[in-house]
C-alpha cells in the first residue's frame, strides 16, 4: 500500500462520506489520483474501507439488523411469519441480482468501465433518473407493502451500480422511489440492501488478500483505514437520514451535474 497516512485519511474520509451517498464514491476516488497522481489505492485499502462501511451501517441500522435477523431465523427454523421475516426475505431476493452481476461482469467492468467519461456519462444519467424519481414519483408505501416485484426492481437496479459512477445508494434510492416510498424510507432501504452487498464484496476481496498475505504487513494502514471511513460513514448516514426528508435530492442531483462536468474538464485539460 503505496499511501502515505495524509494520502490514507483523505481516501479513507472520501469513501466514507461518499459510500452512502447518492453521488457515487467510484467517482469521487478517481479525483485524487487525477488532480494529485496518487498511485491506485490498491485492494488491501478497498477491503479495509468496506469493512469500515459495513461496520457503520451495521451498528446505525443495529435493532432493524437484529429485528430482521432474528425474524428470518424464526421463519426459517419455526416456519412463523411477520411482516420482518417478510422485509428479511426480499433483502436477500433483491441481493441476489447484484450478487450474480459481480460475479459475472466484474472483470469487465474493472478493464473497460472505469475511465473518466463512463464516470461522467453515468453519474449524469443516474442523476437524471434520481431527480425525476423525487420530483414524479408518488409517495406513500411503507417497507410493508413491499413484494417481490419491488425487490427485483431494487437488485436489477442495485446490480446496475457495477457501473462506476453510477451510486449503488443512488439508483437503489431512485428505485425505492419509483416503489413510491417515501424519501426517508427509500433511503432506509437502500442503506439494509447495502449490509449483504457489502459483506459479499467485503469477503470476495478479503479472500484474495489473505491468499497473497498482503495484510500481514500493512495491519496499521488497515485498520486505520477501516476506522476513519466508518466513522464517517455513520456520520454521514446519520445526518442524511435527518436531512432527506427536507432538502430532497435535489443538492445531490445538481452535485452530481456539476461533478460529471468536472470531471470531463479535468480529463480535457489533462
Amino acid at each position: 500500500m503505496d499511501l502515505s497516512y495524509f494520502q490514507l485519511t483523505v481516501l479513507a474520509f472520501i469513501q466514507g462520506l461518499t459510500e452512502f451517498l447518492p453521488i457515487s464514491s467510484s467517482a469521487h476516488l478517481l479525483l485524487p489520483s487525477i488532480l494529485l497522481d496518487w498511485p491506485d489505492q490498491g485492494l488491501n485499502f478497498d477491503v479495509a474501507v468496506h469493512l469500515g462501511s459495513l461496520f457503520a451501517v451495521l451498528v446505525y441500522f443495529r435493532r432493524d439488523v437484529y429485528e430482521l435477523l432474528k425474524a428470518w431465523l424464526r421463519h426459517l427454523i419455526q416456519r412463523e411469519s411477520s411482516e420482518e421475516s417478510k422485509l428479511a426475505w426480499l433483502i436477500i431476493l433483491a441481493t441476489l441480482p447484484g450478487a450474480l452481476a459481480g460475479f459475472l461482469a466484474n472483470d469487465l467492468v474493472e478493464n473497460y468501465a472505469r475511465s473518466a467519461y463512463v464516470l461522467a456519462t453515468t453519474s449524469a444519467i443516474f442523476a437524471l433518473l434520481l431527480w425525476y424519481a423525487d420530483r414524479y414519483a408518488p409517495a406513500g408505501k411503507t417497507l410493508v407493502d413491499l413484494n417481490w416485484k419491488h425487490a427485483l426492481l431494487l437488485g436489477t437496479a442495485q446490480a446496475l451500480a457495477l457501473i462506476p459512477g453510477t451510486s449503488r445508494s443512488g439508483i437503489t434510492m431512485t428505485a425505492a422511489l419509483f416503489c413510491q416510498l417515501s424519501r426517508q424510507t427509500a433511503a432506509k432501504i437502500s442503506f439494509l440492501m447495502a449490509i449483504p452487498i457489502i459483506f459479499g464484496s467485503f469477503l470476495l476481496r478479503s479472500n484474495e488478500v489473505f491468499e497473497r498475505g498482503l495484510w500481514l504487513d500493512q495491519l496499521g494502514p488497515i485498520l486505520y483505514g477501516i476506522i476513519i471511513s466508518g466513522i464517517v460513514a455513520f456520520a454521514c448516514i446519520h445526518f442524511f437520514m435527518r436531512l432527506i426528508e427536507r432538502v430532497g435530492f435535489l443538492p445531490f442531483v445538481l452535485y452530481r451535474f456539476g461533478l460529471a462536468l468536472f470531471i470531463v474538464a479535468i480529463t480535457i485539460v489533462a
